[in-house]
């Protein structure tokens, strides 16, 4: 099965941008954007010189407790820069949503609950809120998380996006939110 495929089966149509965009983010940003796949996984993230992004992580439903996320993980993180990465809401309805929450509390992910991040699905039309995780290695802040979101969603996020969707995502400074005087429950207390 094609990477985008296995993608495009396991994320909901919100969370998915067109194959056209990814495919054009590779070939536009081969030093930014990268792809590594197997055939258990699929991973999709951004690694600038100040942290690395979590696009996409796919990992095939019979290669689960194989350790093949970890590992994934592990690489990121001996890149020695903060991983930030957006995660669903826990849904009780999907119980994959407590699944990957769990899996990132023990790979050592914290929640940045003074971001707020929710846009608006092109492919759907509705709003799509997202909670925003990370893992420092140096004790780094929610401010160096929140830099590089918007850096994310201004260079790869919104990349040609009217090309590609027919109209833009709106600016970063609505799809992004930040709550610093009312911080948010932690998203972990909810599994």
């Amino acid at each position: 099965m094609h990477w985008y495929d296995k993608l495009n089966e396991y994320f909901p149509i919100e969370e998915m941008k067109s194959q056209d965009h990814m495919e054009t983010l590779l070939e536009d940003f081969p030093e930014l954007y990268h792809k590594d796949e197997g055939k258990y996984h699929v991973l999709m993230y951004v690694e600038a010189d100040e942290f690395v992004f979590i696009d996409y992580l796919f990992v095939s439903a019979e290669s689960r407790g194989m350790g093949i996320g970890h590992q994934l993980i592990e690489k990121l993180k001996g890149k020695n820069k903060p991983i930030i990465l957006e995660v669903e809401p826990v849904n009780y309805k999907d119980s994959d949503t407590k699944k990957r929450l769990m899996f990132y509390q023990r790979e050592g992910f914290q929640h940045a609950s003074s971001i707020g991040y929710k846009r608006k699905s092109l492919a759907t039309k509705e709003i799509n809120e997202m909670e925003i995780l990370y893992w420092a290695p140096n004790e780094e802040g929610e401010e160096v998380v929140l830099q590089a979101l918007v850096k994310t969603y201004k260079k790869i996020h919104t990349y040609k996006d009217t090309h590609f969707y027919g109209e833009p995502y709106e600016p970063a400074d609505e799809a992004i939110q930040i709550n610093a005087e009312d911080k948010r429950k932690d998203i972990f207390d909810e599994i």
